[in-house]
């Protein structure tokens, strides 16, 4: 049964944790420590008055973080309510799932990606060039699941690397990045495959990735890949707090 949106909603938490989370009348809030806006949003678990908002951003604010809210599924009122204050989208997110079988039919070529875990040196260097530095690289860390790093290799040369964990049966790509000059040889599509392989010995199910829907390319590969897209999310963020 592929799982709907509220699953890999509960997966992204699963497979790319916050370092701490706490409740906030109808919101949970999170503490991201350099994680990203995935690991610091806030995100609604009921009805929200404006009331509750202001809660919320005072506490966001005295974490030391941007006022940043996820907008999931069912957070249209919420949505309003924030367009209404002023804040901006930001980076509106696909998300796709597939039957892990429907990516593990080809391994890639010899040599060309590895499962490894820890990280070596060289994938941390190639996340450090595409801005996944310290504060993500500890998000893998505290992933509590099955996970694992890949390795790419092209041309004799290190190509790029990706990471992968399994939350309730479901494996989660993250993190992908391909050095600029190893680009458009197919890298990304061989990570996916052999993130399915590995998740399938693993015992997940599905495998799933998101996207930003501004990312054409990647979508474009996912479809290609038999994913299907099963829902979306993007952020708001506070107008004082955009960089």
């Amino acid at each position: 049964m592929t799982p709907d949106v509220a699953q890999l909603y509960d997966v992204i938490d699963g497979t790319w944790p916050a370092a701490a989370v706490q409740r906030s009348g109808p919101f949970m809030l999170r503490r991201g420590d350099g994680g990203g806006q995935r690991v610091s949003a806030a995100t609604a678990l009921g009805p929200v008055t404006p009331q509750d908002i202001d809660t919320a951003e005072a506490a966001m604010q005295a974490m030391g973080q941007p006022r940043l809210f996820q907008i999931r599924s069912g957070d249209a009122s919420l949505d309003t309510l924030l367009a209404s204050r002023g804040y901006a989208i930001v980076d509106p997110v696909n998300l796709y799932v597939a039957p892990v079988d429907t990516l593990a039919t080809r391994r890639p070529p010899p040599v060309t990606a590895f499962c490894v875990w820890e990280p070596l040196a060289i994938q941390i260097d190639i996340w450090a060039k595409g801005g996944i530095g310290p504060g993500r690289l500890a998000v893998m860390n505290r992933a509590k699941g099955p996970k694992t790093s890949i390795l790419g290799r092209l041309n004799d040369h290190p190509g790029g690397t990706a990471f992968v964990a399994i939350h309730d049966g479901v494996a989660m790509v993250h993190a992908i990045e391909v050095l600029p000059h190893q680009r458009k040889q197919g890298m990304a599509g061989w990570f996916m495959r052999l993130a399915a392989f590995w998740a399938r010995d693993n015992g997940a199910s599905h495998i799933s990735v998101v996207c930003t829907q501004a990312n054409g390319a990647a979508n474009a590969l996912y479809a290609s890949l038999g994913m299907a897209l099963v829902g979306q999310y993007h952020y708001r963020k506070h107008p004082d707090d955009m960089k």
